[in-house]
């Protein structure tokens, strides 16, 4: 399988200087990452917006290796939120953020990461919107659940990611499904031992289902990160069996990927999240998309032939 080889290329120094100075990459980059700072995205927003989708922004970038970059981070934030406040766009434009990014791996990094996390999620709801918390691997997770807990006593909407190919995600599912918050599910996009996710595609699909089932079922708002369509219609149909009405629950996709469908489930009255990134540190992001989908790693492959 080809995913785990391209999840290990992503954390590869050598493969990203051969990546990032292939001449064709930025052109296929921008597929999935339409800009690189603030400037870029704006216009980006109000088009998205303007077609009746809504977004969640990430600003991309995991590789922080001290408090500065972190504080860095955090900062990257709160200038998307001064940019989005004009527009006036409420929760149709959230952001999502890794907590990586504001210094989780450090020393101290949970009490570091709540720190810096804390402004960007104060000042997403002085304008009218929320802040999602993106799962990473295994190991960040006990840390982001007890962070996503402490933000909200003060923050009830603010969100997280929980992803089905983990053997512990059920258990999550049925503790979030009673809370009432607002939970992303995803297969999962790291490479994961298997000692404590599944390995085989059609087990994460069934765990998927199941996990979906419970977050519909509860009392929380489910988010259905998917392009696969059989999901996504099981997704509908286990929201009419739960009787939610299409504002109860939200379907996400990624930029760049399914855009017509996007724009066909937000014409049928669905809520339809676009999960924009941008930045200039891409490169572990873009792998993983290449990872997740053969259909991007053969789209990549063939721009750089034919472009290269």
């Amino acid at each position: 399988m080809l995913g785990p080889v391209i999840l290990a290329a992503s954390r590869s120094d050598r493969m990203r200087r051969l990546i990032s100075a292939a001449p064709v990459t930025k052109q296929v980059v921008e597929r999935f990452i339409p800009g690189e700072d603030v400037d870029d995205i704006v216009p980006v927003v109000r088009d998205l917006a303007d077609n009746g989708l809504e977004l969640t922004m990430d600003v991309v970038g995991e590789d922080i290796t001290n408090p500065a970059q972190a504080a860095a981070a955090r900062d990257a934030y709160l200038e998307l939120v001064d940019r989005l406040k004009p527009l006036e766009l409420g929760t149709r434009a959230e952001m999502s953020v890794k907590l990586s990014m504001f210094g989780q791996a450090l020393e101290d990094g949970h009490e570091l990461a709540l720190k810096n996390v804390r402004p960007v999620v104060e000042a997403a709801a002085e304008i009218g919107t929320t802040v999602t918390l993106d799962a990473e691997d295994h190991t960040t997770l006990d840390s982001m659940f007890a962070i996503h807990e402490e933000l909200r006593k003060d923050f009830p909407q603010t969100g997280c990611v929980i992803q089905a190919y983990l053997f512990r995600t059920e258990a999550d599912a049925r503790r979030l499904a009673e809370s009432g918050s607002r939970v992303r599910l995803v297969k999962g996009a790291y490479k994961e031992p298997a000692s404590v996710a599944y390995q085989d595609k059609h087990e994460i699909d069934r765990a998927y289902v199941r996990i979906l089932r419970t977050l519909m079922e509860g009392e929380g708002y489910p988010m259905i990160g998917s392009h696969d369509p059989r999901l996504i219609a099981i997704g509908q149909e286990l929201a009419h069996q739960a009787g939610r009405k299409l504002d109860e629950y939200e379907f996400q996709m990624l930029y760049g990927i399914r855009t017509d469908e996007h724009l066909r489930l937000a014409a049928e009255g669905h809520r339809m999240r676009v999960y924009t990134a941008y930045g200039t540190d891409w490169y572990g992001y873009f792998m993983r998309r290449l990872a997740e989908k053969p259909a991007n790693l053969r789209f990549f492959a063939r721009s750089m032939l034919t472009k290269g």
